[in-house]
């Protein structure tokens, strides 16, 4: 019997995407006060506190995975909650399957971490090729509506990695199916944290393209967008992928820099005002003094997930703890409602992706899918609908 279940983990709490690790710090620990307030859990009848041993990667994938095998073989710990960044993530999740600890992660999204027929890594994260399909399908509801033109002519900027290549193919796997309702012409990837876009964004003037769909993290993001306004484009829609609402973008571009842009997350605060996200919310809120975004969302789930399926397996013997995570489904926040890792999909949940869409006033509604939508999606882009 533990005196304390220890969970080691790491974050970019330094370097390129420190910001994004500190959101996701804050779900992990939110998650970790929720159950020891409760008196921890549930191991042979004893409630049992959990200690969260969190390290700082530097957003370094050769650090993540130093520091993953520290905790592993040298601290001991019970079980592993994942960095955050497909490149860390990939890396990190080799040393947990070597090492035969589970391994629950909400920050990497890309199909290819989990095609390798690990058994002991889990992901939170749909696929980012969903996330591509989703706002294609919500695009092509405005392309027979009028809205945009037939064909449309397709910008498709990505970065170059797996995270990448996956929102590359749900776009390109959409046009192949449209019956030329999509022309793709510009297919053009970009290197991570890059200083100077020009030559992409040339590329994608002198093409005409209706639309700038671009998958990026948010330091590219606000990089490559402030490019593009300063060079004068504009494109009847625009779309950086999982990135548009954040704070920092709008404090970085303002309001006008990041009107009508265009994104699809794994979660949203806009879900619901009832039951886990209600509680999920209103905890976050007075802990943080904020509100939360996806980023907090899916590290919470993620150690919930964890907690869970240690409580169910009233053990942390790791095997036990890897096998519950298999088998289990569990009541969430995030989209649908629930969660598990579907041995078909190599551990990485499914369900669907919200598209939400910056307007003028600050807000985001939801716009599709319409069963959850909070507000009407704009276009074309009224800057350029000319």
């Amino acid at each position: 019997m533990p005196g304390t279940i220890v969970i080691g983990a790491t974050l970019p709490l330094t370097g390129a995407e420190s910001k994004t690790g500190g959101r996701y710090k804050q779900g992990y620990e939110l998650a970790v006060e929720e159950v020891n307030n409760a008196g921890g859990i549930d191991i042979g009848g004893k409630k049992v506190k959990v200690e969260l041993k969190l390290l700082d990667d530097t957003s370094d994938q050769a650090k993540a995975v130093n520091l993953a095998q520290r905790l592993i073989t040298s601290d001991n710990v019970n079980a592993f909650l994942g960095t955050y960044s497909t490149s860390l993530v990939e890396a990190q999740s080799t040393v947990a399957e070597q090492s035969q600890i589970p391994y629950v992660n909400g920050g990497g999204a890309a199909t290819s971490i989990y095609g390798k027929g690990y058994k002991w890594v889990f992901g939170d994260l749909a696929p980012v090729e969903n996330l591509a399909t989703t706002e294609m399908e919500w695009i092509d509801e405005q392309q027979k509506a009028g809205k945009l033109p037939k064909p449309a002519k397709i910008a498709v900027v990505w970065e170059n990695t797996s995270h990448g290549e996956d929102f590359r193919k749900g776009i390109q796997e959409f046009a192949d199916a449209s019956g030329g309702a999509y022309d793709i012409v510009v297919d053009e990837s970009f290197a991570l944290n890059s200083n100077d876009f020009s030559a992409v964004l040339n590329k994608v003037e002198a093409a005409n393209a209706d639309m700038f769909m671009v998958d990026a993290h948010v330091p590219d993001f606000i990089t490559m967008q402030r490019q593009y306004l300063s060079s004068g484009m504009c494109n009847k829609l625009v779309t950086y992928g999982a990135r548009g609402t954040e704070a920092d973008a709008q404090a970085a571009l303002g309001q006008e820099g990041v009107n009508y842009i265009l994104s699809a997350v794994w979660w949203n605060s806009q879900l619901g005002d009832e039951g886990l996200n209600k509680q999920f919310i209103d905890d976050y809120k007075k802990k943080y003094d904020a509100e939360p975004e996806w980023y907090q969302a899916v590290s919470y789930e993620a150690a919930r997930a964890l907690f869970t399926a240690m409580d169910n397996a009233d053990s942390v013997d790791k095997t036990k703890v890897r096998d519950e995570l298999s088998s289990m489904e569990m009541e969430s926040i995030l989209p649908g409602g629930k969660l598990s890792f579907p041995a078909d999909k190599g551990g990485q949940a499914s369900y669907p992706f919200v598209v939400q869409q910056n307007l003028p006033d600050g807000t985001s509604p939801i716009i599709y899918p319409a069963d959850v939508a909070t507000g009407e999606g704009v276009t074309p882009n009224p800057n350029c609908a000319g």
